[in-house]
């Protein structure tokens, strides 16, 4: 198919869609194994909320998490079986864990496990409408810190960046009255635009603590492995390689900011030539392009992008 080195790019919350898998289900018997797989570790049928709705249903954290995961790794088993394999990969906050999936460093049923709890956690450690998130666009990343730092002195409240996306977008996180203040400010620096997010909690902040918490109490019960392949560390931006690392790396990103941009970076120096986003949607598509727009990037969520991306590899 192709002798390129490949990285595996898993989204994160943000790109479900109710009906998400539904094509990929009918086409391919390891990709509806894998949503009967979720739904017996999880005990309750989730696949039903990701491909029936209803979408309030879906956009619930707890249940957003487990449904994003499941169809990345249903796309990534779908590969395999083309023999296309990842011999990198990452993944956006909650395709961290997917990536890891993908690297051996948990098991699918740990993991749906591990995220449903994550977003029940994450959900629960602030009460609805009183964090927010905001996507700042055209400002280097060191001014919006400053932005976040000044509103945070000024309103006396959490709110710093969560994650840097791309060059050009910078999202920030926390109490309500100081995201909306840090919008301000960095207005006023000379950013294009400071668009609030319609999210359901401020994530990667420090008031995500309790839900770190959490999640290292989940990541002691379990086993880690040693990844097969070295996976992206939203936190760092640098390639782990081994168990203790990933688990350090998936707690420490519930507050920690999402390197993406940093993520990317690693990747095509580890030596990856060819990206492929696994799962729903082209966020991560879009992002690559305004990181490094040398980079080539496919993307696999249905049969028609998989056809595609089969057929572009067949040139590689």
């Amino acid at each position: 198919m192709t002798t390129k080195k490949i990285a595996f790019l898993f989204p994160g919350q943000g790109s479900q869609t109710v009906g998400m898998g539904r094509s990929l289900a009918e086409a391919y018997p390891v990709a509806a194994a894998t949503f009967a797989e979720a739904d017996e570790a999880l005990g309750f049928p989730l696949s039903r909320i990701f491909l029936d709705g209803p979408e309030d249903e879906l956009r619930l954290t707890e249940n957003t998490q487990p449904a994003i995961l499941t169809v990345s790794v249903a796309v990534w088993r779908v590969l395999g079986e083309h023999d296309i394999t990842p011999a990198l990969a990452a993944g956006h906050s909650l395709g961290e864990w997917s990536a890891h999936v993908a690297a051996g460093t948990l098991t699918f049923p740990d993991a749906v496990r591990a995220v449903k709890a994550r977003g029940r956690s994450m959900q629960a450690a602030v009460p609805a409408g009183e964090g927010a998130m905001a996507a700042v666009l055209a400002l280097a990343a060191d001014q919006v810190a400053e932005a976040c730092a000044e509103a945070a002195a000024e309103t006396g409240l959490v709110v710093s960046a969560a994650n840097f996306n791309s060059p050009d977008q910078t999202v920030i996180s926390g109490a309500k009255a100081a995201v909306e203040k840090a919008a301000e400010l960095v207005k006023a620096r000379g950013a294009r635009r400071a668009v609030m997010l319609p999210v359901s909690a401020p994530f990667h902040c420090a008031l995500m603590q309790p839900a770190q918490e959490d999640v290292a109490k989940f990541l002691s019960g379990i086993t880690l492995s040693e990844p097969k392949i070295p996976v992206a560390a939203n936190v760092s931006g640098t390639l782990v390689t081994t168990a203790e690392a990933a688990r350090e790396a998936l707690i420490r990103q519930v507050t920690g900011t999402v390197n993406w941009a940093g993520c990317v970076q690693a990747l095509a120096a580890g030596g990856a030539e060819v990206f492929i986003e696994a799962g729903p949607g082209k966020v991560l598509t879009g992002l690559l392009r305004q990181i490094d727009c040398n980079l080539k990037c496919l993307n696999v969520e249905d049969p028609a992008s998989l056809e595609k991306t089969l057929a572009e590899l067949s040139t590689e």
